[in-house]
């Protein structure tokens, strides 16, 4: 067992010269367009980059390098709801290592295709992280594995903290105020902040959490670790029911602060990134971006070229929930909105209608006719009309040009 190891910078950073052969020293580049809009020169640590797409590889390398050669033959077990379970996967078959990952069902299916092509034995059970961790343990009890935590494990921690000497190390990131984390479990942030506080304790270690599943923000502030209910979320990454003990210890002695964004704010984040950086990034990483683009941080938002880095820590998302997320996030920024309008049932009145959409310079992408809606009369039709716009003031020109017309319309 790992649990009286002790983390510091100098551990991180022996740590850091174990691993480093074998993942990426991933890019960090700087953004002119999203440092615009952040109100702050804005850098990003692209970890998605790594060979199997996220950071997790650090901290799984870190651990499985500390087995001893009995250990090795017993095999590892973890749990984990994706890019932990790709990182022990792709490392264990490296050093040879038998690995079975326990995950929950409804666990993206790029992120088990990728598990198994490393080599793992994936198996699926439960519907939260919590519930493929307790199955996890009765299979450890069974069989005498080696269980690998994804966050609650000092040498997993101390591996992810190996972050920290990478980006003090960039030429970049010689003068930088904040660094933006994302938080699940706390492992990821543990780890850079005991590096960064010992080292540099003049930079900023703030986390980022999805609003619907803040459990690190609520244990912070209650003193104490606290239970969420399962929620549905888009940073699916960091969805951890219960925080690591260990790790709230941790952030409640050198973390200076934790935001937390919604989900349409994480989706606009992914689809802004993709568009202005050519960059695929999963919600959990998307929640630092989507911190700067809503100006969550004022104090570091001023305008007056504060150096602020955030960690992109994976790209692994499904293609078919990424293409539900441009969407959503299209209807956040204003760019695509429905509008459903009442409108006589005579030749000719579609085309009025869709004439009001062609003067605006609004694009019409789907047309539908609800001729027995409850809100139409006899003698009329309900119209609804999807169509892309150049942002939300284009949309509230739209609705008024609509209504100024005598159209009876509800705007969805």
């Amino acid at each position: 067992m790992t649990s009286d190891h002790v983390i510091s910078a100098a551990s991180i950073t022996r740590a850091w010269e174990r691993i480093s052969p074998s993942i990426v020293d991933t890019p960090v580049i700087h953004s002119a367009t999203l440092s615009d809009i952040a109100r702050c020169r804005a850098l990003f640590k692209l970890e998605n980059l790594q060979m199997t797409g996220a950071f997790k590889e650090r901290g799984a390398l870190n651990r499985l390098l500390a087995l001893s050669e009995e250990e090795r033959a017993r095999g590892v077990i973890a749990a984990s709801a994706g890019n932990h379970a790709q990182a022990l996967a792709y490392h264990a078959r490296r050093l040879g290592i038998p690995a079975r990952i326990v995950m929950p069902k409804h666990s993206p299916l790029v992120k088990i295709r990728s598990t198994e092509h490393w080599g793992a034995e994936v198996i699926l059970e439960g519907e939260t992280f919590d519930d493929a961790y307790q199955y996890s343990q009765e299979l450890v009890a069974s069989d005498d594995s080696i269980y690998i935590h994804p966050f609650d494990d000092p040498l997993v921690i101390e591996g992810q903290g190996t972050l920290g000497p990478e980006i003090l190390n960039h030429r970049l990131c010689q003068q930088l105020d904040a660094i933006l984390v994302p938080v699940g479990g706390g492992g990821l942030i543990a780890g850079i902040a005991i590096y960064i506080k010992e080292t540099r304790p003049d930079i900023l270690v703030i986390g980022v959490e999805e609003a619907s599943c803040d459990g690190m923000s609520q244990s912070r502030a209650a003193g104490s670790v606290q239970s969420l209910p399962a929620r549905p979320v888009i940073a699916e990454g960091i969805a951890v029911r219960k925080v690591s003990a260990r790790n709230l210890t941790t952030v409640r002695e050198y973390v200076d602060d934790i935001v937390t964004v919604t989900s349409d704010e994480i989706a606009n984040a992914i689809m802004l990134t993709m568009e202005i950086e050519k960059l695929v990034i999963e919600g959990a990483a998307a929640v630092t971006v989507a911190a700067l683009l809503n100006q969550k941080l004022p104090a570091l938002q001023d305008e007056t070229g504060k150096s602020v880095l955030s960690v992109l820590s994976g790209g692994n998302i499904d293609v078919n929930l990424l293409s539900r997320i441009i969407n959503r996030g299209m209807a956040f920024d204003g760019r695509v909105y429905q509008f459903e309008m009442v409108i006589s049932d005579r030749p000719g009145s579609l085309e009025t209608i869709l004439g009001i959409f062609r003067e605006s310079g609004a694009n019409v992408v789907e047309v539908h006719h609800m001729r027995f809606a409850p809100h139409a009369s006899i003698g009329q039709i309900s119209v609804s009309v999807t169509a892309e716009t150049r942002d939300k003031a284009h949309i509230e020109a739209l609705k008024q040009e609509i209504l100024s017309r005598g159209y009876i319309a509800r705007f969805v």
